[in-house]
């Protein structure tokens, strides 16, 4: 399931990358009750070195938090992010051996062979469903979502819509063509939308030829 929040012109964040906040809290803390009942969260290595995330589950009560998880082809994690404070729930996929400073950390090391653009996204889901975590929430950017939608490997779609402009130059929440006819344009299902806040939650399925 991949979650994303774009403004109404399809950004994710300024064409500096700043994005805090283009949903509202009413979205956020919605995003929260979902990672809470995923089993795993997974991201980009460009998530993590931009913006530092924790990646947790913040709800009230007690929660078993998903299982943290970084798509990172040449092992560029930092040793001193967030993430690895608590390194015993990250697994990290890369490409090859893992460095045995990243090992050290008490951190999972998943070595991968290389796939379009990094890490074999496919061999890591097949992985990630061998361990049973049958839930996957993926919180990333463009590049990695993309991948996964091109991929055919996206089940589902969380996208927050909120009702803002951020004008030119950002990215969108799947980087992928330019595409050579109309086509050949992506198509969603859509299962449900709800309002959430000032935002629209829109729950699609995408719709593989």
């Amino acid at each position: 399931r991949v979650k994303s929040a774009v403004s109404l012109d399809g950004r994710i964040s300024l064409q500096d990358g700043e994005s805090k906040w283009i949903s509202g809290e009413a979205a956020r803390q919605d995003v929260q009750r979902w990672r809470a009942r995923a089993s795993a969260i997974l991201t980009g290595i460009g998530t993590v070195r931009e913006d530092d995330p924790e990646m947790k589950a913040r709800v009230a009560g007690p929660v078993k938090q998903p299982l943290r998880v970084v798509a990172d082809s040449r092992w560029r994690i930092s040793p001193g992010c967030q993430l690895l404070a608590d390194a015993e729930t990250v697994l990290v996929a890369g490409v090859g051996e893992p460095p045995e400073t990243l090992c050290a950390t008490g951190a999972q090391c998943l070595g991968l062979n290389t796939g379009p653009g990094g890490v074999d996204l496919a061999a890591l889901l097949d992985e990630l469903g061998r361990r049973g975590l049958n839930e996957i929430q993926v919180e990333a950017g463009s590049r990695l979502c993309g991948a996964l939608l091109q991929g055919g490997l996206v089940d589902e779609v969380l996208l927050y819509v909120a009702p803002v402009l951020l004008g030119d130059g950002g990215p969108g929440p799947f980087a992928f063509g330019p595409l050579e006819s109309m086509a050949n344009r992506a198509h969603f299902k859509v299962l449900e939308t709800l309002r959430v806040g000032d935002d629209t939650r829109f729950r699609l399925q995408p719709k593989f030829s």
